[in-house]
Parts: C-alpha cells; sequence; structure tokens
C-alpha cells in the first residue's frame, strides 16, 4: 500500500509542481508528470537530510515533495534553454 501512496503523492504533488510553474517545454502526461513529483520527493528528502532539517529515515513530506519538483522543473527549464 505503500508504493501505491507514493505514486498518488507524486502525481498530485507532481500537478502542483507544473501548475506553479509553467512552461513550454516541460515534461507532460501522467506518467511522466508522477515520476516528476516522486523524484522531486526523493531530492526534497535528500537535500533536507543533507542540509540537517530531516534525520535518517525520515521524509520530506507532501510540501517538500511539491518543492523538490519545482525545483527539477526550474533545472529542466534551464537545460533545455541551453540546448534549444
Amino acid at each position: 500500500m505503500s508504493i501505491i501512496w507514493t505514486i498518488i503523492i507524486g502525481f498530485i504533488a507532481g500537478v502542483i509542481a507544473k501548475f506553479l510553474h509553467p512552461g513550454d517545454k516541460e515534461p507532460s502526461g501522467f506518467i511522466l508528470t508522477t515520476i516528476l513529483g516522486i523524484v522531486g520527493a526523493l531530492v526534497a528528502t535528500w537535500l533536507g537530510q543533507a542540509v540537517g532539517w530531516y534525520g535518517p529515515g525520515e521524509g520530506a513530506g507532501f510540501i517538500g515533495a511539491i518543492v523538490g519538483a519545482i525545483l527539477l522543473l526550474v533545472i529542466w527549464g534551464a537545460v533545455t534553454r541551453k540546448r534549444g
């Protein structure tokens, strides 16, 4: 059941992040939006643990997933802007 909740929360976080940071060349579709939210949560957890906000075994949570996904969208925009 944990994986299903991770996918659901990842999808919702990805949708909110794409709503807050719109762009033309962003990844779209259900699968990529879900992956964006899940990876955003992982990035936020990793950064939070590196800074000391979260202890070992603690996750970033929903807001952290959104912030991490927005960070990924900013990076994605910078990379695609340089290429194209």
